[in-house]
């Protein structure tokens, strides 16, 4: 049972970091008050200029052409999502339908761009980042083998920017002021901040960090893009639901969705998890999330103002 899971959890890591990053961007947006649903095709848009930036640089440079190829993404992302922000915070538009026109968009444009480019829709790389163990760290019993080898550096970048994030939303000025435009925009114009820039900042970052974790899927369990990131957008939304928007709740619920799903695509090879179906394994985490929803709609901690056009 422990070599089992030793060889499963890094796995679920790889599974997490994506979701991780996606809905921590979807919490910037939703704490300045925009509700971002089109995570999913931010994260397609990401996707696709990760494989095809280091589609073009890996002729010259396979280091070079990853780190590249994932600024390439979170740059990508952070631009259009600039649509989705003109269109609920200048247009005053339906954030949800803005955000459904950006999923609908994105997954369009980068396939037929994809079959323009290479004549199948799919663009494949020549190799990804190659899991390594952490040096000493590797070697601590229990939590060695199980957090600390064959791991990605994405891994530890985007927990850096986890780390990061929680300390800029709830231990800088800014982050307060970037949280209250999310419950109460009309009190922080009145203190003279300009609601409608914080929110530009938190639709951009949303874009940025979803670009992201489009392209760690690349680089890591991909290696080629598909036209399709499975619907991990949409479960980085349900992530963040069920981490009741707080940086450490999205953490704990994302990755338990990594766990559900690495035991889903595991489940036929393992014995003792071989008797109940895979589909079983692949609801859960979304049964879950309805669930939590019931128990805790009363007690929601969702911005008060997130949604609502100022």
């Amino acid at each position: 049972m422990w070599i089992t899971l030793t060889r499963i959890f890094p796995y679920a890591i790889a599974y997490t970091i994506p979701l991780l990053v996606t809905s921590l961007g979807g919490l910037y947006s939703e704490r300045s008050g925009v509700t971002n649903l089109g995570l999913e095709g931010l994260m397609l848009i990401g996707y696709f200029s990760s494989a095809l930036t280091i589609k073009l640089v890996q002729v010259y440079s396979i280091t070079l052409a990853l780190p590249l190829g994932l600024l390439a993404a979170v740059i990508a992302g952070g631009l259009f999502s600039l649509l989705h922000a003109f269109a609920s915070i200048n247009l005053k538009a339906d954030q949800i339908i803005s955000g459904t026109a950006i999923n609908m968009l994105a997954g369009a444009l980068t396939v037929y761009l994809a079959r323009t480019i290479s004549g199948s829709g799919n663009i494949r790389i020549l190799m990804g980042i190659i899991r390594k163990d952490v040096p000493f760290l590797s070697k601590i019993p229990v939590i060695g083998p199980l957090l600390f080898s064959q791991s990605y550096w994405t891994t530890w970048l985007c927990l850096l920017i986890w780390g990061l994030s929680w300390v800029l939303l709830y231990k800088t000025s800014f982050g307060l002021r970037l949280r209250a435009c999310g419950e109460h925009p009309s009190a922080v114009a009145s203190a003279g901040i300009n609601v409608h820039r914080m929110r530009y900042f938190g639709v951009v970052m949303s874009g940025a960090l979803a670009g992201l974790g489009g392209g760690v899927i690349l680089v890591t369990y991909s290696g080629e893009f598909n036209g399709t990131v499975a619907g991990l957008g949409f479960l980085a939304i349900a992530a963040l639901i069920f981490g009741q928007w707080k940086p450490l709740g999205i953490l704990g619920a994302t990755f338990f969705f990594g766990i559900a799903t690495t035991i889903a695509n595991v489940s036929q090879v393992i014995p003792s998890l071989d008797v109940v179906p895979p589909a079983i394994f692949k609801i859960f985490p979304y049964v879950a999330t309805l669930l939590a929803l019931v128990l805790f709609s009363k007690h929601s901690a969702a911005p008060k103002a997130s949604g609502e056009p100022f």
